[in-house]
């Protein structure tokens, strides 16, 4: 049987969490390690500066999880360095309770997750459903990912490689379908909010409304706002290769001759 780590970033306590771990375990044995509370918009964090703790809960449900007081990718990291003792063969994070989309993976937790996977050479999946507000449709989201992972499982993935899914937040008979897409671009509408704490000192907040996105063809955002469910390849090289000779030509002419 495969054994697959659960993990996220909206905590052990998510029932997003839950949702996955359920939808997965017909697939195979299932080892969930999540971190003991919220880490989203977290990056991809690496604990370096304190101890980490490691802890047995057990789920809604009654199974049994690890926690740490850790990142996302600290989970992770610290499951492929034995405390999981069996072998794992595919890392799946989230489902988490929000799209990450375009720009959003280099902020993500969820996304950070599968990407400490990636560099660890275990595959990876970061589920995400699109849902700001209202009922969430925890179902659609976790059907996505058994469907993704039993694909992923039987075919493998590249070394170094993840993939990147987010689901509508419909009904699972309402989503048209799945598409394989790229990157889209995101619309941050951040601002900046300036107030005094008690004593009059200032302290700075990061509001302002959800993300939008731009509507390009063969993008994730397009998918999901048409009611797809989105599948992107990523991988860990950021190079962007397009731009290497042009780079080496800036330094060949200003090297004096």
């Amino acid at each position: 049987m495969p054994h697959i780590l659960i993990t996220n970033d909206d905590g052990v306590e998510s029932p997003g969490l839950l949702a996955l771990a359920q939808a997965l375990r017909g697939l195979g044995d299932v080892t969930v390690f999540a971190p003991n509370r919220n880490w989203s918009a977290a990056g991809h964090s690496k604990t370096m500066h304190k101890p980490l703790r490691v802890w047995s809960v057990r789920l809604a449900d009654g199974s049994d999880a690890l926690t740490s007081d850790g990142a996302p990718s600290d989970c992770v990291a610290l499951a492929h360095l034995g405390l999981v003792q069996r072998a794992v063969d595919l890392v799946v994070s989230g489902i988490n309770n929000g799209p990450n989309l375009g720009f959003d993976v280099t902020y993500s937790g969820t996304v950070a997750a599968a990407m400490e996977a990636a560099i660890n050479g275990w595959p990876g999946i970061a589920i995400s459903l699109d849902h700001y507000e209202g009922e969430r449709h925890w179902a659609t989201a976790a059907q996505a990912a058994a469907s993704v992972a039993r694909l992923a499982l039987a075919h493998g993935l590249p070394t170094h490689t993840l993939l990147n899914v987010n689901a509508p937040n419909l009904p699972p008979a309402e989503v048209r379908g799945l598409r394989v897409t790229r990157l889209g671009r995101r619309v941050y509408r951040d601002v900046l909010i300036h107030r005094n704490d008690p004593r009059g000192v200032p302290y700075y907040w990061i509001g302002g409304d959800p993300p939008t996105g731009i509507d390009e063809a063969g993008v994730d955002v397009e998918a999901v706002n048409q009611g797809y469910i989105s599948v992107t390849p990523l991988h860990m090289d950021m190079t962007q290769h397009r731009l290497l000779d042009r780079v080496r030509d800036w330094f060949a002419a200003a090297t004096p001759a």
